[in-house]
């Protein structure tokens, strides 16, 4: 059982062929992991969502096996238990696309929707898949405040909320009000790399999420 779009007219197709070098590398892994989700991750979460948070693309054996963002793996463990610490989530998540969890105020979408190999998307990919998050963003019309996880989410959100990249820098706990009317809110993402070195630990997690309820409070 796969987790269904809230926003299924912004999707890209399952065989997606807009990338050859991640439609490639999804095909092989069809092969090699048939019961696998192997296709574009569609976003997850509430279609009335205030907050957007805005991934890099989907992990191996996280969201690209089990076809829901973030759901699976080690950066997951941390997202859900960070959203359901600040109520925006109902149900517990247990780490797979049927464990009837539910986002409330939240959406989660990629830069990226498809598995780069090695977790590394080039240029040309997060070019030709940010038409997807405009799509997605622009489908949201009470989301004011965006989190963006990692310097690569952070560069597409801040191209597709109208804002120039000079004058928006990433930084853990950076926050940027673009010309459409929205707050970016930097974070490290929070893969299992970025934890176990303390680059990103539960406390600094805790604070982005903080400030994007406090940000929603004053706009």
């Amino acid at each position: 059982m796969f987790a269904p779009s809230p926003l299924p007219d912004t999707e890209p197709p399952h065989d997606c062929p807009d990338c050859p070098r991640l439609a490639d590398f999804r095909q092989a892994l069809r092969i090699e992991f048939p019961d696998w989700w192997n296709a574009p991750v569609n976003a997850f979460g509430d279609a009335d969502a205030w907050l957007g948070i805005i991934g890099l693309a989907p992990g191996k054996h996280g969201a690209n096996r089990t076809g829901r963002p973030f759901t699976g793996d080690a950066a997951g463990d941390l997202l859900f238990a960070t959203l359901a610490k600040f109520g925006l989530s109902a149900g517990d998540y247990a780490g797979a696309p049927d464990d009837g969890l539910s986002l409330r105020g939240a959406i989660i979408i990629n830069a990226v929707k498809c598995l780069p190999p090695a977790n590394k998307p080039t240029p040309a990919e997060i070019h030709a898949c940010r038409p997807f998050l405009d799509r997605q963003v622009r489908a949201l019309p009470k989301a004011r405040v965006f989190i963006a996880l990692g310097q690569i989410a952070h560069q597409s959100a801040v191209k597709v909320l109208g804002g120039r990249l000079p004058k928006a820098r990433f930084g853990h706990l950076a926050e940027h009000r673009l010309p459409s009317g929205a707050v970016l809110i930097d974070s490290y993402h929070c893969s299992r790399y970025n934890q176990n070195t303390g680059r990103l630990t539960p406390e600094m997690f805790d604070a982005v999420f903080a400030r994007a309820l406090a940000v929603r409070d004053e706009i």
